[in-house]
């Protein structure tokens, strides 16, 4: 099976990376896919057509567009969409992405899974990965954290472990935030145990991607 995978950011990328072979197998045995990075997520044209410039590569604004292309595109067996929430409604954000799916011909085997509210719960999810990759993070901070909740993820995982907390990173602005998240994710990432996780969105990646392999199978 080969699989286009769609993130909206290079830290996601990142992280997936690593995480990729302990969720489907190493690179091209059998299964093989492919990572794009995107530079926000953007939103969903109203009447699904694609107006924005692919230049800036925003994910949802030429989500539309992309799916159609790899829905006509020989080889490609599923393609999975990997997004934060951020503050919205999962249900209705989830419906939202299907109507984009549904509407090409074909339609593409499309996976969409949400981090709850940011990447950064799955981290949180694995805190021997975090504690192990940074030994002097606040533990009365992580201990505030309730998993997969809506309450400024990243901001309280860099106020547990980065020097002056989420503060410090916005004071110094760009490219710091982009820098952090994406050490974060090649410190904390080789360490994290797919099975143990306690996010639940982690968990629904994990078990779809399963479930995507098994039924190609």
């Amino acid at each position: 099976m080969h699989i286009e995978i769609l993130v909206e950011d290079s830290s996601g990328v990142k992280l997936l990376q690593v995480l990729l072979p302990l969720l489907l197998g190493p690179q091209g045995e059998p299964h093989t896919w492919r990572l794009h990075a995107y530079k926000g997520i953007g939103r969903i044209p109203q009447d699904l057509v694609t107006k924005a410039d692919p230049a800036k590569r925003i994910l949802l604004d030429q989500l539309p567009k992309l799916l159609r292309g790899y829905g006509r595109t020989p080889g490609i067996d599923a393609v999975l969409v990997v997004l934060d929430t951020d503050k919205r409604d999962c249900t209705a954000f989830l419906a939202e992405l299907k109507v984009a799916a549904d509407a090409c011909n074909p339609v593409p085997k499309t996976l969409f899974r949400l981090a709850v509210e940011e990447i950064e719960a799955w981290y949180l999810g694995d805190q021997d990965a975090l504690l192990a990759a940074y030994p002097r993070a606040k533990r009365d901070v992580l201990r505030k954290y309730v998993q997969d909740s809506a309450c400024d993820t990243w901001e309280l995982l860099a106020d547990a472990i980065h020097p002056g907390g989420a503060a410090a990173i916005k004071k110094a602005g760009w490219p710091l935030p982009g820098q952090v998240k994406h050490e974060w994710a090649e410190r904390i990432g080789p360490k994290m145990d797919i099975e143990r996780n306690l996010s639940a969105s982690f968990g629904k990646l994990r078990d779809g991607l399963r479930r995507l392999i098994a039924d190609a199978a």
